[in-house]
């Protein structure tokens, strides 16, 4: 989801995630036999139906549980871009990725499922990263209302099977879990959408701190921007493409410390909700 915002010593380590970033999962471990005292698997939370069943919206987490803050990236291609991609723009950020890693920075990725076909190796990788959730985008990266930023438009009987379609990309590409939850593309959503897809059980996350990386080259604009945003339990919205925010991994490497001097803690957008 691309926002144009209308109102105003981890480089050490940075070469070997980036060579493990599309490497295969270990298998996992055996698992003991089932037994009275087994716990049962928790489902990831998710907020419970809105009025008259409508699919519920998360903007923020609590103010008052402690100093944290959930980054997330959306992961964009629109269905339309395959050309782009062939000719060589690169929608991914593997570089993004590594530094995550090297920071130990847990992260919520809004993936389309028309990035998870273009990059199955990387999806996967995401995926089966614990340090990572995976989240749903759309298929298509389609609006879901009229006049958003001059995105196409899906339909309104087609808006749950876009998600759905999503959620079949990403177990093709090996995503084990995707996570429960749902941001509109462009962020741009009404009581239609919400309505249409309140059958699929997701929550819809939104954020509150836009870090204006869409389109930027000013690494320190970025930065300053989400610094100056973040309060306890904030969201934060940021994108995982390269051609369309080629500076947000050079923020990251100014925010993650920066913040953490602060004496915050970074969690996933699961872990926001379900405090």
């Amino acid at each position: 989801m691309i926002i144009r915002v209308r109102h105003a010593a981890a480089a050490c380590a940075l070469g070997a995630a980036l060579t493990a970033c599309g490497a295969p999962a270990a298998p996992p471990a055996a698992r003991p036999a089932p037994s009275a005292t087994s716990a049962v698997p928790s489902r990831p939370p998710t907020l419970a139906p809105g009025p008259a069943g409508l699919t519920p919206v998360f903007k923020n987490g609590s103010r008052d549980h402690g100093k944290t803050v959930a980054l997330t990236f959306d992961a964009d291609m629109t269905a339309d871009q395959g050309a782009r991609a062939a000719s060589g723009e690169r929608f991914d950020n593997p570089r993004l990725i590594a530094t995550l890693r090297a920071l130990q920075v847990p992260a919520t990725v809004f993936m389309t499922g028309r990035w998870a076909e273009q990059y199955p190796v990387q999806a996967r990788s995401i995926g089966r990263d614990p340090l990572f959730e995976v989240a749903n985008h759309s298929y298509s990266h389609y609006a879901f209302t009229g006049d958003c930023y001059g995105l196409p438009t899906v339909s309104e009987d087609r808006m749950r099977a876009d998600v759905e379609r999503a959620y079949t990309a990403f177990r093709r590409a090996g995503v084990p879990d995707a996570m429960p939850y749902f941001r509109f593309p462009g962020g741009c959503y009404d009581h239609q959408a919400l309505r249409a897809l309140s059958a699929t059980g997701v929550t819809a996350v939104q954020w509150d701190v836009v870090s204006g990386d869409a389109f930027a080259t000013d690494a320190d604009a970025v930065a300053r921007q989400v610094l100056d945003g973040v309060r306890p339990g904030s969201v934060v919205v940021m994108h995982c493409t390269r051609s369309a925010a080629p500076a947000t991994e050079r923020a990251v490497r100014t925010i993650v410390p920066e913040l953490r001097a602060r004496g915050y803690r970074f969690v996933k957008v699961s872990q926001l909700i379900g405090s």
